[in-house]
């Protein structure tokens, strides 16, 4: 079984709210960058059909990107390979990566496309290509099996009086915060268990994570559930969350042929949650149309 490290390194935790988006927590990036020179990046896609595999960088952090049972799996791999068979790619050559290293070591030269789920972000955009987004990750609340205290969303949580856990340094907090619950109706936990663990014992009454992360916790603890997702408002802007692949600078071709593709699943709904639902992805994470990574690394 896999080991998987705490998701507030990958960005959408431990961050201040953006403006229909993140900002991120600063990744550290080497002084020297790679660029595919292939042509000035045309022909890579051709290269990658004729050697049969495309290299992609994983981080070992579940439901994103991990390997269990020496088999690779998780939304950005399993996303990948279908998109990249669709390229006349057929296979993912894995190389796992701390979070912090997937930027530099993509700049050079290790692996051709980051499979990890990565935060799109204006700071991370100054040094990689992100595809579109693959995913938003909206908000939810875990509570009791049977929600006794009917919370579906921050609203009713402020109207029903309930006490609610955040995790330390998430951006959850500032969701929160601005839905109007005062700061004696929340209480910080250090871990995503331990959220899990104050809504079982009753400290709390709900636990406010992405919904994502709290489907795939709900698995380990079935006394729980989760709530529909839904997406925060701060200052009248939408908190998306989104998260794409990651292609080296000069690789705009191979990241436009990925974006076609992309397009066709993420503009299927069916075809999006068959593939993504084992890992707790649905349609609420199906990314709106209308939003482009263009605009999320302008900030």
């Amino acid at each position: 079984m896999a080991e998987f490290p705490n998701l507030s390194r990958r960005g959408f935790l431990t961050r201040t709210a953006a403006v229909g988006g993140v900002i991120a927590v600063p990744t550290l990036l080497t002084a020297c960058t790679k660029t595919d020179t292939s042509s000035d990046g045309k022909g890579k896609l051709d290269a990658l059909k004729k050697q049969g595999f495309v290299k992609v960088a994983y981080a070992n952090e579940a439901p994103y990107g991990y390997k269990e049972g020496g088999k690779l799996k998780g939304e950005a791999p399993t996303l990948h390979a279908a998109i990249f068979k669709a390229l006349g790619v057929d296979e993912l050559r894995p190389t796992f990566t701390e979070f912090d290293g997937l930027i530099p070591g993509l700049q050079a030269g290790k692996y051709d496309v980051i499979s990890a789920g990565m935060a799109i972000t204006p700071e991370r955009c100054e040094n990689a290509l992100f595809s579109e987004p693959e995913f938003i990750s909206p908000t939810a609340i875990m509570v009791k099996k049977g929600n006794p205290k009917k919370i579906t969303d921050l609203a009713s949580a402020k109207k029903g009086g309930v006490t609610l856990a955040v995790m330390s340094g998430a951006v959850e907090k500032d969701y929160v915060s601005s839905a109007g619950i005062s700061d004696d109706k929340v209480k910080t936990v250090q871990k995503q268990q331990d959220g899990a663990d104050a809504v079982k014992n009753g400290r709390v009454d709900g636990f406010v994570l992405t919904g994502i992360s709290l489907r795939w916790l709900a698995k380990t603890n079935p006394q729980v559930e989760v709530t529909e997702p839904f997406v925060p408002v701060m200052g009248g802007k939408k908190q998306y969350s989104p998260g794409g692949a990651v292609f080296r600078k000069g690789s705009e071709d191979l990241r436009d042929a990925f974006n076609r593709e992309l397009k066709k699943i993420t503009s299927d709904a069916s075809r999006y949650v068959q593939l993504l639902s084992p890992y707790g992805f649905g349609k609420s994470e199906l990314p709106p149309p209308s939003l482009k990574t263009a605009d999320l690394c302008k900030g």
